[in-house]
């Protein structure tokens, strides 16, 4: 389902606002893991927002994600405090792991296999037409 205008207007601004949050409070770097926000979604009834958290240079994101969630009051607090002008009710907050990044990298990996193993293919079956064709050039006309 398609999101709605007010709802990209309402993700647009929490993700805006929570990544100065973010900034202030200090939770843009844990224990020396870069934490950004990747997207926000929003639900069409504007009460539930999915934080989506691109995590960097760490062995276990979940621990990350655990202590973002230990200071949701103090980031719900400031988010209110910024956002009351624009928005009736401040949306319960839940985060989620962004790996769309981990993702890409894989996919890319996948393809420069498939790559490597058609170069091989290709190399092979050069190999076998020059020897099997009567003139010696590789079987061309």
């Amino acid at each position: 389902m398609q999101e709605g205008k007010r709802q990209k207007q309402v993700s647009g601004l929490i993700q805006q606002e929570l990544n100065t949050i973010f900034q202030r409070i200090g939770l843009n770097i844990i224990k020396g893991s870069l934490v950004s926000i990747a997207s926000v979604k929003i639900t069409p009834d504007l009460l539930e927002a999915r934080i989506y958290l691109s995590i960097f240079n760490t062995q276990n994101p979940k621990e990350i994600i655990k202590i973002i969630e230990e200071k949701q009051w103090e980031v719900k607090k400031e988010l209110a405090a910024r956002v009351k002008t624009q928005l009736r009710r401040i949306p319960e907050m839940k985060y989620f792991l962004d790996d769309t990044l981990d993702q890409v990298f894989k996919m890319e990996e996948l393809l420069n296999k498939i790559k490597e193993e058609d170069n091989k293919i290709g190399d092979a079956g050069n190999n076998s037409n020059s020897l099997n064709s009567p003139s010696g050039e590789g079987g061309k006309l």
